[in-house]
């Protein structure tokens, strides 16, 4: 992520779900390029009382001294951030601003519109790649979808002289999205379940119109979810079995999309509105599995998330009238595990079995690990 980010530009925001290392990204950079130089100030809004009546007379003081470069993290815990980094921007063109905020920040939606100033990046969990980077110290280089469509069996036999991707596939899918499973991996089901609570308790309150008394509506859908994901979802059934209106059902469920809790997915072919219900639901990643459901989650359901997660980084998915998945309107996706067949996608054009379990593929039948070389 650091890499892809162009720091030159005055105004830069990276958003992302709780825990995926937005700060650790600002610190690393401070650490790198800055050093102590005290033309650099960090800020965590989030952690401290600002000694200033607001952002803008921070900014007007820090460059007064120097300043050049100004931290912003967690802007989004910030009273009318928008405005005042829309009145930073131009009331200081010499001084860089670099925000982090929730991954349901929305600038178009503040009170100061600040898409035509600020580059905004949006930070991932980490891919399959990336975490065997971690674990082996060996770098492999990311894939785009037609790499992998047209060339994955050289690209399998490469990755596969290196290292062998299940010797690290199942513990990717149980603790390898959050970067803080390096803390402990033991305990990383605490943490996830801690910042699942703080994002659900805190960022749904400031940034989803949600008020405090209907959280727990909000846990109980989770909890019905998460017990039947993927799940063609009745708003009907869904709206008695919580007390809540069916419009609020759909508020609820595209919040919880928007913090990378869960993936709702629409029927190809079909506008998308505010309002639209959603054809299917997937829990966002797959460690989410193993912090709702106690038992061994099913191997289909897993295969799905993992698919669904690694190539939406990139790509929009919708659910296909033939097959399980179609990628920007034109590829065609079957999951399965290793003995899938292409049956049900069978004369359809740019269509592919992605199987579980085989480390090669062989014709348009890819493995399923392979997609997570994407990012």
């Amino acid at each position: 992520m650091h890499n892809m980010i162009d720091w030159s530009e005055r105004m830069i925001g990276v958003k992302g779900a709780r825990g995926v290392g937005k700060t650790t990204l600002l610190l690393q950079h401070i650490r790198e390029e800055f050093g102590t130089d005290e033309s650099c100030l960090y800020v965590n809004l989030d952690d401290i009382a600002l000694p200033f009546d607001n952002l803008v007379n921070l900014a007007e003081e820090f460059e007064k001294r120097g300043g050049k470069y100004l931290f912003l993290d967690e802007v989004h815990k910030y009273d009318n951030w928008s405005k005042e980094l829309k009145n930073i921007y131009d009331s200081f063109p010499e001084l860089h601003v670099i925000f982090t905020g929730s991954s349901m920040l929305d600038i178009l939606k503040g009170n100061a519109d600040l898409s035509r100033r600020a580059i905004v990046y949006h930070m991932k969990g980490l891919s399959f790649r990336e975490f065997i980077q971690i674990k082996t110290d060996k770098t492999f280089p990311g894939y785009t979808i037609s790499d992998i469509l047209k060339n994955h069996i050289s690209i399998c036999r490469e990755i596969n002289e290196s290292i062998k991707p299940f010797q690290y596939f199942n513990d990717y899918l149980k603790f390898g999205y959050y970067p803080f499973f390096l803390e402990s991996e033991t305990n990383y089901h605490s943490k996830l379940s801690n910042t699942l609570s703080l994002t659900l308790q805190t960022d749904l309150l400031l940034l989803s119109n949600i008020e405090t008394q209907y959280i727990s509506k909000i846990k109980k859908l989770l909890n019905l979810l998460s017990t039947n994901v993927p799940y063609k979802p009745n708003i009907s059934n869904l709206s008695a079995a919580i007390g809540v209106s069916w419009q609020s059902v759909i508020h609820y469920l595209q919040s919880l999309h928007e913090a990378c809790i869960i993936f709702l997915i629409h029927q190809e072919g079909k506008s998308i509105s505010s309002l639209a219900k959603p054809e299917m639901i997937y829990l966002f990643h797959p460690n989410l599995f193993y912090l709702f459901q106690y038992e061994q989650p099913n191997s289909g359901s897993l295969r799905e998330s993992f698919f669904l997660n690694q190539v939406s980084q990139k790509h929009s998915i919708e659910k296909a009238k033939r097959g399980d998945f179609v990628v920007d309107g034109k590829y065609y996706f079957e999951l399965g595990g290793k003995n899938k067949t292409p049956h049900q996608i069978a004369g359809v054009p740019n269509s592919y079995v992605v199987a579980d379990n085989i480390e090669y593929g062989f014709g348009n039948k890819i493995p399923l690990w392979l997609f997570g070389f994407l990012y």
